[in-house]
């Protein structure tokens, strides 16, 4: 889209030539007051190749050489999760804004070094909890605090076949993804942000790990808040046969909703559509967020001290998975 006249421009870094650069691209050319100057790659061809489909005038395998180009306000990284403490390190010691991918880290003890490095910054740092920013899960929260639904019961789901460790576009990747602080980390925030209930109880259990991934392919989940007096129950397979399927439902004294984030709908319990989401909205609403939170020199809506608290939620988790529940 074009800009204005006399608009400022806010120019980008984006981190990752795979499928979520390509979501960001795809919501960028959308906004007016931004234009992606850099990529940072992992992969030579595949770097290159992304850089001439978006018309991205520099890229580079080296994330300081682009973090350092011309102009540079604030970088988008979308690399591999085992990546985005180091990487997020790098970008703020150069005085860059961050909105950083989830998971913030792969455990909570990265998490609360992101924390530590935002209080000392100054800059905006935000985690890609692009739930938060989905109109329908935003109708949900409203009721909530309204006090139109009273829930007693949280039931959600995430399904994919991944038995071979390729990314969606059918190439290897050369990183193994993770189910619980990658996959259910969208839902344990959102629950979290949901019930305002960090001090909520939370554990799970796993089937056993893929013999060469070396990863659980399925989890439960199970939390349990007194504040809201809300249970919550997740399961999560790369095991599944059929199409990615991602859903809560939401059992609530005065009616029963569910989200389907696959198909960007929420229905009522006869099955009507109450409201949907339209293509790509919860990532462009989150991407406005992040430049106007720059522009405002503000803390942006998921910062990351913010989010801390769902990182907090998984370790129980982990804690709990270590300590035999498999």
């Amino acid at each position: 889209m074009d800009r204005q006249k006399g608009e400022k421009m806010v120019k980008i870094c984006l981190a990752g030539e795979g499928g979520q650069g390509m979501t960001y691209m795809q919501t960028l050319e959308k906004m007016s007051g931004v234009e992606v100057v850099s990529l940072a790659g992992g992969l030579e061809k595949d770097t290159a190749e992304f850089a001439e489909q978006w018309n991205i005038p520099h890229h580079s395998l080296d994330l300081a050489e682009c973090v350092d180009q011309p102009d540079v306000e604030a970088v988008i990284l979308t690399s591999p999760s085992q990546v985005h403490v180091e990487q997020a390190e790098l970008v703020l010691s150069k005085g860059k804004h961050l909105m950083l991918e989830i998971p913030m880290a792969l455990d909570l003890a990265g998490s609360e070094q992101l924390v530590d490095l935002e209080k000392k910054c100054g800059l905006t740092c935000m985690v890609a909890h692009t739930r938060r920013y989905s109109p329908m899960y935003r109708e949900i929260h409203r009721r909530l605090r309204a006090g139109e639904l009273q829930l007693h019961h949280i039931l959600f789901q995430t399904y994919f076949f991944r038995r071979v460790n390729i990314n969606r576009f059918g190439k290897p990747r050369t990183w193994v993804d993770d189910l619980l602080w990658h996959h259910a980390c969208h839902s344990v925030d959102l629950i979290y942000w949901l019930l305002d209930d960090p001090d909520m109880d939370a554990w799970g259990q796993t089937g056993p790990d893929h013999p060469e991934l070396g990863i659980p392919m399925d989890i439960t989940i199970g939390m349990r808040s007194d504040k809201a007096g809300c249970i919550v129950t997740g399961a999560l397979s790369f095991n599944h046969h059929g199409p990615i399927d991602v859903s809560t439902k939401f059992i609530g004294e005065e009616t029963t909703l569910t989200v389907n984030s696959s198909k960007s709908e929420m229905r009522d319990p006869e099955g009507e559509l109450v409201m949907t989401d339209a293509p790509g909205e919860a990532f462009l609403n989150q991407c406005r967020e992040f430049v106007a939170a720059i522009e405002a020199g503000r803390k942006p809506a998921t910062s990351f001290a913010d989010c801390l608290p769902a990182m907090k939620l998984l370790d129980r988790i982990q804690t709990a998975i270590d300590a035999g529940y498999r």
